[in-house]
């Protein structure tokens, strides 16, 4: 049986679910897979050192926007000192595991491995190796010059790998969604099962499974102005523990931390505000209206402008009172049709396509 190698990376949750979605359409090919966390493999202490410097780039105004901007963008030398620093740690692993798979592909849904990835495939003319990035412009790191085949979600996107890259191969796919929320529920049952009222508004409030913002202030806020708040702390334990404190005291709001019921709590809601993420296909895919947290610099200010572009979007700043505003006045106003490119059939046939680019579509038997 063919097989696969999919590296993803634990800065949120986007990475993951990427490589799910690619790993999903593999093995309903006959392949089989394995997925990989590159934050992982950098090592016990490089590992979480790197996420807590970018958490901390984060939290400091204009930080990460400074090294997005005028480092990862450009391909400035810190920013290759920083991929060069990477990819010691990240090769003699990846190497481990190479020998020990033998994959027929890798796919790299992380900036982070792609280098690694192809300094090693040098020696194993067989392999194939994918990029895929649902960012709306690609940093330099994302782009390296033996990729076979670079997968992105718009035309924008495209244009941005072939600045580094004029001739890059590159294949623009829909962006590939959880299976739930193919077959999401109805609103009325989304309700029920939730305990949220059929009639009057709900709103969904998330900020990425860090919980970026002052989401607690925000649900107490919003919740006061009379819409039932669904609030999703992610893996941030200190928000979820304040919001279950807003909870006891503000019957509205329903907490929820690190889940799976997303496509469920997506369905109950009139209106999804969060931060500018793979979670915004998942709202459309669903026909619901965004409001659009500004909490994420660097490539989250160009994904924000391009949800932005493609309607039934606003944006806010997190400051709780915005918040509450402008969600009141997103609640009267229309709200998008679903989708038409948000189905499995989509993304399964823009799958088998890039597969037969790169020479694998009939591997599997």
């Amino acid at each position: 049986m063919p097989h696969a190698l999919l590296v993803s990376g634990s800065l949120g949750q986007g990475h993951d679910v990427m490589a799910l979605a690619c790993a999903d359409s593999l093995r309903a090919r006959g392949w089989t897979t394995r997925t990989v966390d590159a934050m992982a493999l950098l090592g016990h202490s490089a590992g979480p050192a790197g996420e807590a410097v970018f958490r901390r780039m984060l939290d400091l105004p204009g930080l990460y926007d400074a090294f997005h901007f005028a480092a990862l963008r450009p391909g400035a030398r810190l920013a290759l000192l920083a991929d060069g620093a990477a990819g010691r740690r990240l090769v003699p692993r990846l190497r481990d595991l190479l020998d020990r798979e033998r994959p027929d592909l890798v796919v790299s849904v992380f900036a982070t491995a792609t280098s690694a990835v192809n300094r090693l495939r040098r020696d194993r003319p067989g392999l194939r190796h994918l990029v895929l990035c649902t960012d709306v412009t690609p940093h330099r790191l994302w782009v390296q010059e033996e990729t076979d085949l670079f997968l992105v979600t718009s035309q924008v996107a495209a244009c941005a790998v072939r600045r580094y890259r004029p001739e890059a191969p590159v294949a623009v796919v829909p962006a590939p969604l959880r299976e739930a929320f193919y077959r999401p529920p109805t609103r009325a049952a989304a309700r029920a099962e939730l305990g949220v009222p059929q009639e009057g508004p709900c709103v969904l409030l998330m900020s990425g499974s860090w919980g970026l913002g002052p989401l607690a202030r925000t649900a107490d806020s919003l919740a006061a102005a009379g819409p039932h708040v669904l609030a999703v702390a992610g893996r941030n334990t200190g928000l979820e523990e304040r919001l279950r404190a807003v909870q006891a005291r503000q019957p509205r709001v329903h907490t929820f931390g690190h889940t799976d019921r997303v496509p469920t709590l997506m369905a109950a809601a009139d209106l999804v505000v969060t931060s500018s993420g793979d979670t915004c296909s998942e709202a459309r895919a669903l026909g619901r209206r965004l409001l659009l947290l500004d909490v994420v610099q660097g490539h989250g200010r160009d994904n924000l402008q391009h949800e932005l572009e493609l309607g039934h979007a606003d944006v806010v700043s997190a400051r709780p009172r915005e918040v509450v505003r402008s969600a009141l006045a997103a609640l009267g106003r229309e709200a998008p049709a679903p989708s038409a490119g948000a189905s499995p059939g989509a993304w399964q046939s823009a799958f088998s396509e890039v597969l037969d680019r790169v020479g694998l579509a009939g591997v599997a038997g």
